[in-house]
């Protein structure tokens, strides 16, 4: 299942260049990251709502809550820099780059959550840096 969302999570993630791309025509990018982050917080914040979870977040261990803050600020500083280049750059080269960051997680996860970095991740993150790298020029 987790495929699946991921795919979706994709599909959804090929949106927001098209989308910020248009979006980001005659507005600042970081005025643009803004009012992405509220929509984002709003819509997360209406799900977990109607799902029930907001209750939970009394019992979330400080040492994890401060993990996914720590997430949260690495994601807002992807967004700032992503927004930026999408105004200044073409949407395919600024996708293409940012989806390099599946090749940074292959490296971090194995020198820090002890993953595995076997043949076959480093050969995918390989192909990933040469599909990148065309899809640039």
């Amino acid at each position: 299942m987790w495929m699946l969302y991921a795919l979706l999570s994709a599909a959804a993630a090929s949106l927001v260049a098209i989308f910020g791309k248009i979006g980001v025509k005659g507005v600042d990018s970081t005025l643009a990251t803004a009012i992405r982050a509220g929509v984002m917080f709003l819509l997360m914040t209406l799900a977990a709502a109607s799902l029930k979870k907001l209750p939970e977040i009394t019992a979330v261990p400080g040492k994890v809550l401060f993990w996914i803050i720590l997430s949260g600020t690495a994601g807002a500083v992807s967004w700032f820099f992503y927004f930026l280049a999408l105004k200044t750059g073409p949407a395919t080269g600024t996708a293409a780059l940012d989806r390099l960051s599946a090749v940074f997680v292959v490296i971090l996860a194995a020198l820090f959550l002890g993953e595995k970095l076997t043949v076959s991740h480093a050969a995918g993150a390989a192909l990933l840096t040469a599909g990148a790298i065309l899809l640039v020029r």
